[in-house]
């Protein structure tokens, strides 16, 4: 075990901007169709929104008090490590790195190539050039994947000649972000043409549909925790840490339910539900009229590279933490001697999502581990618990609001999600079991080393 320690140099709007920029991503752009379609009705669509939001919240303040606990870098990895031993800490950071972040980093830079394509037609090309394969994996590359994996290598650099230069870029992506989110829905509620005629009167929906549509929505607010992993990085963690998780996942909410909001106001649900793809731009061309597509094309776009962003310096704190404790490749602990960034882990994450890219294999993981998101954030509220029984005199620089009712609650709604997904759809459930499982002879690996 090695004492590498990263330097504190965040603030508290700088991890709040992470949170932002993690949590806003294709979700907020995608997702709202399917669950219409599940929902039926604006004001149930609204109100599973909010509910997802609140489950976000609780689970956010949870985090903080974990996080004040053990300012330490890597999130849920900590926490699992603390309360139930390696095994389950190993397990998370493993799924973090084959799919949660790096399945995650694939996709979204491929959209960022696609949306990219509606003003350089070749940048959205998936006309293999050249193919190829690496043992069982079969590699192409087109157009789109060259412009996917270049923005991948153009933010990775970034991020590994400092946390300074990567805050800077970081805050101005999250900032451009926000600031077209909140034009649009001041302008689409001041000139554009909806009718709040759309908003009917609620149908009654049995329990299943709730639980169903909370999947996708936990999904596009996935991220509200990104603070954690960089916890390391954070000056008086005990003060600030909390309070950027309140300040970003508050703020994500917020604009989750004035966004879908706007969406119910500018087509009816029904026509909503039966949309493919994005629904922005139809929802843009509904408001605005046809030429609107391009501004909100350059919207999704920054939107998108500040979400690869938010993951490229999230994700490797995990595996930092990790070779830290002789759970991953020793090399992902090394400190750059002149940037002080975890630079080997930075590279690794970003090399596993071009090839990713390179492969198409993305889309498939992030199905099959979909679900795996919820299922440790939910484990890392029970450590809540376990550490509190644990260490009940340990000193705690802030507390989760409303324990044990709302991290309770929290826990409650992760274990229903995570049950329903497999209930519901078993096949793509066992798959990310079977993905998980597949680092248990990693793990003896690195345990008997």
């Amino acid at each position: 075990m090695t004492t590498a320690v990263l330097q504190r140099r965040l603030g508290p709007l700088d991890a709040a901007a992470i949170i932002v920029s993690n949590v806003i991503g294709g979700g907020i752009f995608l997702t709202p169709a399917v669950i219409a379609g599940l929902m039926g009705d604006a004001w149930a669509m609204l109100g599973v929104w909010l509910l997802g939001g609140a489950i976000a919240f609780a689970g956010a303040m949870a985090y903080a008090e974990l996080a004040a606990l053990r300012p330490q870098a890597g999130g849920e990895y900590v926490y699992l490590r603390e309360a139930f031993g390696p095994l389950a800490a190993f397990l998370t950071g493993w799924t973090s790195f084959v799919a949660g972040f790096s399945g995650a980093i694939a996709a979204s830079a491929v959209g960022f190539a696609f949306y990219l394509g509606r003003f350089i037609p070749a940048a959205a090309d998936t006309r293999p050039m050249l193919e190829g394969g690496l043992g069982p994996i079969r590699l192409a590359v087109t157009p789109q994947a060259l412009v996917a994996i270049a923005l991948i290598v153009l933010l990775t650099l970034v991020h590994v000649r400092g946390v300074g230069p990567g805050r800077i870029v970081q805050n101005l992506l999250a900032a451009a972000k926000i600031t077209f989110l909140i034009l649009l829905v001041l302008l689409g509620f001041g000139l554009g043409d909806g009718s709040w005629t759309h908003i009917e009167a609620p149908r009654p929906l049995g329990a299943g549909s709730w639980l169903l549509a909370l999947v996708p929505v936990m999904f596009s607010y996935a991220g509200w925790n990104a603070a954690s992993y960089v916890a390391e990085e954070i000056r008086n963690p005990e003060r600030f840490l909390p309070r950027a998780l309140a300040l970003g996942t508050g703020a994500v909410v917020l604009l989750y339910l004035v966004l879908n909001l706007l969406y119910v106001y500018s087509i009816p649900v029904p026509e909503l539900a039966a949309l493919k793809g994005s629904v922005m731009d139809v929802i843009a061309e509904r408001l605005f009229g046809p030429r609107a597509g391009d501004l909100l094309a350059v919207m999704t776009a920054v939107s998108i590279a500040a979400s690869v962003s938010a993951m490229i310096i999230a994700g490797p704190r995990v595996y930092f933490a990790m070779a830290r404790d002789g759970l991953f490749f020793r090399k992902a602990v090394e400190i750059h001697p002149r940037y002080g960034t975890p630079f080997n882990a930075i590279l690794a994450q970003s090399a596993w999502s071009v090839l990713l890219v390179l492969s198409g294999s993305f889309s498939q993981l992030i199905i099959y581990t979909g679900f795996s998101v919820v299922l440790f954030s939910g484990i890392a509220g029970v450590a809540l618990f376990v550490l509190r029984q644990r260490y009940p005199d340990e000193p705690r620089p802030f507390r989760a609001w409303g324990y044990p009712v709302m991290p309770g609650l929290f826990v409650f709604a992760s274990a229903l999600i995570v049950g329903n997904a497999i209930w519901r759809d078993p096949g793509p459930s066992a798959a990310g079991l079977g993905i998980i499982a597949a680092g248990l002879p990693l793990y003896v690996y690195l345990r008997r080393r």
